[in-house]
């Protein structure tokens, strides 16, 4: 694996950018008035597909609850732009619209809280604040993008992961992992696969679901759905491929929570 300690910290935090296509401020989110212009965004149904559950996601859901869902990790869940617009475009905004679109009857709230630039270890030991005095069903773990980045000890980032699942599930949340984003112009720089393959293994050692956006957006590059390495179109494809995220992951939630009948994506 390709070494970057001795890249300027400048070009770091760039590479951590353009890896997430997206950068903002932690924010909980906000319904969108002027929702992206839809896209198709098709994704493969073996993508969508979980063996995992969320049995505390079902148990609200069927309980009449309220599903408060928390996200926690890097930058990826934001989009450059002004606040208001990062707060209700970002994929974690989409996510609540979606799911309040099937589940009309159940108050669903998700909020965000941005640990930037830290790595999967420097995440868990955040992680008691972070779920201080929160009730909240479902924790979406997004990570791996930093740890590349550093080139932190792949075997290090397995046992960072296990801890904080351990720590989670201890708070009384379901967890879900959600891996890097794809971005053709990194492949070279940074090697996101130890990483991934780890996510994956951690996950099935534990028995979570794991959202493969890494997956995903490749899928979507290669089918020509989003010009992935171009950065003409900045914020407003950002927003697009976000959108398209959210209402994947909507799916995707429903599904490994056994909710019957999920919409299509």
């Amino acid at each position: 694996m390709r070494s970057v300690a001795g890249l300027s910290s400048g070009l770091l935090l760039g590479l951590i950018a353009l890896s997430g296509l997206l950068t903002a401020v932690p924010a909980r989110t906000q319904d969108a008035t002027t929702p992206p212009e839809p896209v198709a965004c098709e994704v493969p149904e073996n993508l969508l597909a979980s063996e995992s559950s969320l049995p505390k996601v079902a148990e609200a859901v069927k309980g009449n609850r309220a599903l408060d869902i928390l996200v926690i990790g890097s930058r990826s869940s934001t989009i450059n732009a002004t606040v208001n617009s990062s707060e209700v475009s970002a994929y974690p905004a989409r996510l609540q619209v979606a799911l309040k679109e099937k589940l009309p009857s159940i108050a669903v709230n998700v909020s965000v809280e941005i640990q930037a630039k830290k790595t999967a270890e420097e995440m868990v030991a955040a992680i008691p604040k972070l779920m201080e005095g929160k009730k909240v069903a479902l924790v979406i773990w997004q990570t791996g993008t930093v740890d590349a980045v550093r080139s932190i000890d792949p075997d290090e980032f397995r046992t960072a992961l296990d801890e904080g699942v351990a720590a989670l599930q201890e708070a009384g949340a379901d967890v879900l992992f959600i891996n890097p984003q794809y971005s053709p112009r990194t492949e070279t720089m940074i090697s996101l696969p130890p990483y991934i393959d780890n996510m994956r293994l951690v996950a099935q050692e534990h028995e979570l679901p794991l959202f493969d956006r890494f997956a995903i957006m490749r899928h979507w590059a290669e089918s020509g759905e989003f010009d992935l390495f171009s950065t003409y179109h900045g914020v407003e494809l950002a927003k697009r491929v976000h959108d398209c995220l959210g209402r994947a992951l909507s799916h995707f939630v429903m599904e490994a929570a056994h909710l019957n009948p999920p919409q299509q994506n």
